[in-house]
């Protein structure tokens, strides 16, 4: 049942997560409180894994998912699941994607869907940051975590300032684990 649970629930991720790996974490945080399988606290230590690992950041958590429901038969069907869709509709949109690509209709609807996806991935990222930063409100906020958040946010935008690119993100999620280590380790 677990197999069949995780193959639907992640080929619904497949179907319906235009636009990459970040605009699919609600969506997977939806399916995986709603059958139960993990807490808002597992979901975001799942994200940071997911994150860190290489590979496509769905992927990575279709995999971590159903690994820790079914091991790896149930690593091996979500991550199927949640990369059948994607496939598929490749192999179709290269068939047909020539009659298409200079139809003025269509561009328009693919530009018209960028904000809507730059919004998805603002408010996960606000929601990650506030949950990180407070947690439950019964512990109260952690002014470490504020703290970190306003000097990487510095750290960032300043680079930006001063270098065209700015920093490396690589560079970033260095410093970012250094910090990490240096005031949540040593406590």
């Amino acid at each position: 049942m677990i197999y069949l649970e995780l193959f639907v629930a992640f080929l619904e991720v497949g179907l319906f997560s235009f636009g990459g790996g970040y605009v699919s974490i609600p969506l997977i945080r939806e399916i995986v409180l709603t059958y139960g399988w993990m807490d808002d606290e597992m979901i975001t230590h799942m994200i940071a894994v997911s994150e860190s690992t290489p590979g496509p950041l769905m992927v990575n958590m279709a995999t971590y998912v159903g690994s820790t429901q079914g091991g790896i038969l149930g690593a091996l069907i979500a991550t199927l699941a949640v990369v059948l869709p994607a496939f598929l509709i490749i192999i179709l949109v290269m068939a047909i994607f020539r009659r298409f690509i200079s139809n003025r209709y269509f561009q328009g609807m693919l530009s018209g869907m960028k904000p809507c996806i730059i919004g998805i991935i603002m408010a996960m990222g606000i929601y990650m940051m506030v949950q990180n930063c407070c947690g439950s409100m019964i512990s109260g906020i952690d002014i470490i975590a504020v703290l970190l958040v306003i000097i990487l946010g510095t750290v960032f935008w300043g680079s930006r300032k001063i270098k065209k690119n700015g920093i490396s993100p690589i560079l970033l999620i260095i410093i970012s684990a250094g910090a990490g280590i240096f005031f949540y380790g040593f406590r």
